[in-house]
Order: structure tokens, then C-alpha cells, then sequence
């Protein structure tokens, strides 16, 4: 496994009318998460030719963070590609060492020109599956 890290931190513009980070944020943070891994570990040529889209998200909220606080994001890729598809796990930690949201998201694999959907090489696939 080859995993990423990335630190959040909570703005004033993350939290809601509960106090703490809004849904739809921890789903942009699990978007953020998948971009900055492919950007760093791919093969710069495939990210000019390749683009990851969403295809499904499952997202347990088992906690939440305030303004301030930060967590730990943590992603690494769950088995060989299927197709176009690679499914993707994702968490996030607080400083209290308790993961506050845990997902798993499966995203394919398009060509940025044809914005049609490409099979996802071995070779493209060989820096998400090793340490």
C-alpha cells in the first residue's frame, strides 16, 4: 500500500450552523485528498493526459472538528484497477488520534481530451500500489 498524507485545518468558511465542519466540505477534503496523490506520485506525463472523476462515494461521519482544529487526511488505493476504476479509502484523524470521517470512493479514469473513460494500465497504476 502507498499511501498520502495531507493536513486540513478548519476556516470560519468550513464550519456550519452546528459549529463544526460541514458535510460538504469533508467531501471536497476526499476530493483534495485524491488530486494532491495522483499529482504527486503519478508519472507527470499521464496526469497532462489523465483525469480521475467521481463515480461513487460511501462516507461514515464518525466525529467533526471546529474552527481551528485540523486533521490528519489519509489515502491509499484498495486493490488492482477494474477497468477504468480504482477504488480509493480515505480517513481523516484528529489530534485526538480518533478518525472523525472515513470513506471509500471509487473514481475513473478519463482521457482529458476525449473525456471518455480509459482503461487504467499496470504501469499507470504501479506507484499507487507499493510502497
Amino acid at each position: 500500500m502507498n499511501s498520502f498524507e495531507k493536513t486540513f485545518t478548519a476556516t470560519p468558511a468550513h464550519i456550519d450552523e452546528l459549529g463544526h465542519v460541514n458535510n460538504a466540505v469533508w467531501v471536497q477534503w476526499i476530493q483534495d485528498m485524491a488530486t494532491a496523490h495522483w499529482q504527486a506520485v503519478a508519472d507527470p506525463a499521464h496526469v497532462d493526459v489523465y483525469i480521475w472523476v467521481v463515480i461513487r462515494h460511501e462516507i461514515d461521519y464518525k466525529g467533526n472538528i471546529a474552527e481551528g482544529e485540523s486533521v490528519m487526511g489519509r489515502t491509499w488505493i484498495l486493490g488492482a484497477p477494474k477497468g477504468a476504476r480504482f477504488a480509493r479509502s480515505v480517513e481523516f484523524v484528529g489530534d485526538d488520534g480518533k478518525v472523525k470521517v472515513q470513506a471509500l470512493t471509487w473514481w475513473a479514469m478519463i482521457d482529458r481530451t476525449t473525456q471518455r473513460p480509459v482503461r487504467v494500465t499496470p504501469e499507470i497504476a504501479a506507484p499507487f500500489m507499493a510502497d
